[in-house]
């Protein structure tokens, strides 16, 4: 038995905050239903690149990844018919996801405010950009412009370069991490109080939580402003950094405890090294002697150097990875839900008939 059997979750949410949330529920147990609205559904199904599910089926990648083993309701919840159907589908539910802006479910009378008295037990999550209130409560904006507003953008990439994109959703992850572990916690406190409640999650909010987790307490200490590539872990110290090998590759040293750093000055017999971690004017003959070997070399040194040294691997080369297989990490189990594939079933479920179903499918209403 997992730890959420028996939980049902709804899910408005589309793209990828929201449903990474709820994919994680999902891991531990949760039942998820995603009501998404007929044509076109999540929009990250038609997102390029796409997985070739079948002969007939390809759907965009990032939509597999975060939907896998849910099911999908295809629901006009626009129309006041389709939202008194939702309403049925919420009063049976543990949890409900959006991830509107602020106000767009209130003015369609499906905020939590107007929602509760049908099901007091329920948790309403709002996951939004800049969360329901402040300045910026009805801003438009995405992963790069939150954790540009972080101060997270500008730190990264090499100090004598610009700043970068990171090369996964930052925010948006964190801000689904941060909804997933309030819902978690609101089930906890129901089970003691029997309510609900509300939750509201900005990406904004998650992002410069995770920025004040290190740079920001650095700032604190010592009130100047934190520099790109500059930090003691992003350039600053010799012992702690990326450096190119003999064949163009690289490798990632992340030696800071003492023990280690001697492992490695020991390892290449580089005594003059030891009493200089931190010294920045090392970092070019530790550059030299990373330049001496290949990653292939450098890999076999670690293996019996306890130094913390590793290479950097493409993507393909992280799947194949001896870890990654023995812990399972590469997540590919579950169906991928077709749009509306579950919505007969589920509505007879929260009591609708087959008349009731049939009628509303005629008028639009449903994707069956």
């Amino acid at each position: 038995m997992s730890a959420l059997d028996g939980i049902t979750i709804l899910d408005l949410s589309r793209l990828l905050p929201g449903p990474y949330a709820t994919q994680l529920l999902a891991n531990l147990g949760a039942e998820v239903i995603k009501i998404e609205r007929p044509p076109e559904g999540d929009y990250a199904r038609a997102l390029p690149p796409y997985w070739q599910l079948d002969a007939e089926r390809a759907v965009g990648a990032v939509f597999c990844q975060n939907n896998r083993g849910k099911k999908s309701v295809a629901l006009n919840f626009d129309d006041a018919r389709g939202r008194e159907i939702l309403l049925r589908l919420m009063a049976q539910a543990d949890v409900f996801v959006e991830s509107f802006r602020p106000g767009a479910l209130a003015s369609r009378a499906l905020d939590y405010e107007s929602v509760r008295s049908r099901n007091p037990r329920l948790i309403y999550c709002s996951l939004s950009g800049y969360g329901q209130n402040g300045p910026y409560r009805d801003r438009a904006g995405h992963d790069l412009n939150y954790l540009a507003l972080a101060g997270i953008l500008q730190l990264n990439g090499a100090r004598e370069g610009a700043p970068t994109p990171m090369p996964v959703q930052v925010a948006d992850l964190a801000g689904g991490m941060f909804a997933a572990l309030q819902i978690v916690a609101a089930l906890v406190e129901r089970e003691r109080t029997g309510k609900g409640k509300y939750l509201d999650v900005g990406l904004f909010d998650a992002a410069f939580d995770w920025m004040q987790t290190i740079v920001g307490a650095s700032f604190h200490a010592t009130g100047e402003n934190p520099q790109r590539g500059a930090m003691p872990l992003t350039g600053a110290y010799p012992c702690y950094n990326i450096y190119e090998t003999a064949d163009g590759a690289f490798m990632s040293l992340a030696a800071l405890e003492p023990k280690f750093w001697r492992a490695f000055c020991e390892g290449v017999g580089r005594a003059d090294l030891l009493d200089q971690p931190f010294d920045a004017a090392a970092m070019a003959r530790v550059a030299v002697l990373f330049r001496q070997r290949t990653r292939a070399e450098w890999t076999a040194f670690a293996e019996h150097t306890d130094c913390c040294l590793e290479p950097l691997l493409d993507v393909s080369e992280a799947y194949a990875h001896p870890q990654v297989r023995a812990r399972h990490l590469a997540q590919g189990g579950g169906a991928i839900p077709r749009l509306g594939e579950h919505t007969r079933a589920i509505l007879e479920r929260a009591q609708c008939t087959a008349r009731e179903i049939e009628e509303w499918a005629r008028a639009g209403l449903l994707g069956l």
